[in-house]
């Protein structure tokens, strides 16, 4: 494959790339990168047609994965990636569900062998930059998939020694402040009070991306993903706010074989 700049997210569900990525994707392909999307499951323990949860009489995971993933190619599409990469795991569902002792469920394969075949992708694609979550699945999260899904990127990356920067995704905990303050002047009800632990500490935060260009990109791939729209709140906010949640994508910079300064706005300092 021919030698350009390459950018490489690793997710573990469709819809996983709008929310954290869908921005650095989309300037990225605009600027000529090639862009490569490598999503772990096929989501099948998601909603259903007609809001269906798992579990429920009338979910059919098999019906539900194949929408999943006709979802993705769509959202894809909006985001200009240039390579979509399934590797066909079974989604484990959220933590404590029953599906995550499924014996395929990607949570319980061997991180070896789902490392190799990433691997085999970093091979072919050579990307100089890898995107996946931190140890906890993102900020927190604490998804199964998610976590397996940062054990087997980092795994892949170590093991491979293709990529020259690694980085995982961020939330500051300013910026959630920030949008908390926000919603509520707007009177939108979080439903909750995000705690002053909730989210990336701002001092690990070391690469933040302009991608207010993209926020409308971003949208229309997040709306893409119509069958799990209910579990989509950004979808619901007001304008403004959407615009300054979207505006912005931050990362922790884990490892780099270039110099690079303290604080980056753009995840090919060094490379370029």
């Amino acid at each position: 494959m021919e030698s350009r700049l390459t950018l490489m997210a690793v997710h573990a569900h469709p819809d996983d790339e709008c929310l954290s990525t869908g921005g650095v994707l989309a300037r990225y392909a605009a600027e000529g990168v090639r862009t490569v999307l490598v999503t772990c499951t096929n989501g099948e323990q998601g909603d259903g047609p007609g809001g269906v949860k798992p579990g429920d009489p009338g979910h059919d995971a098999a019906e539900v994965a194949e929408r999943r993933l006709a979802e993705l190619r769509a959202s894809a599409d909006h985001l200009g990636i240039e390579h979509v990469e399934l590797l066909g795991y079974r989604d484990s569902g959220m933590a404590g569900w029953s599906t995550n002792d499924h014996t395929d469920a990607f949570a319980n394969v061997s991180v070896e062998s789902a490392a190799a075949r990433l691997t085999e992708l970093m091979a072919r694609y050579r990307p100089q930059v890898v995107v996946t979550y931190d140890e906890t699945g993102g900020s927190g999260y604490g998804h199964p998939d998610h976590v397996q899904a940062h054990r087997v990127a980092v795994a892949a990356v170590n093991g491979g020694g293709v990529p020259d920067k690694l980085y995982y995704t961020a939330i500051p905990r300013a910026a959630i402040a920030n949008m908390a303050a926000t919603l509520r002047e707007s009177g939108i009800d979080l439903g909750f009070e995000p705690d002053d632990d909730f989210g990336t500490p701002d001092e690990l935060v070391n690469a933040i991306v302009d991608v207010s260009a993209y926020v409308d990109r971003k949208l229309k791939a997040l709306e893409a993903h119509a069958s799990q729209g209910e579990n989509i709140f950004p979808l619901r906010m007001p304008p403004q706010a959407q615009q300054q949640m979207f505006s912005h994508e931050a990362f922790t910079r884990v490892q780099s074989r270039v110099k690079t300064p303290a604080h980056e706005d753009d995840l090919f300092t060094g490379l370029r």
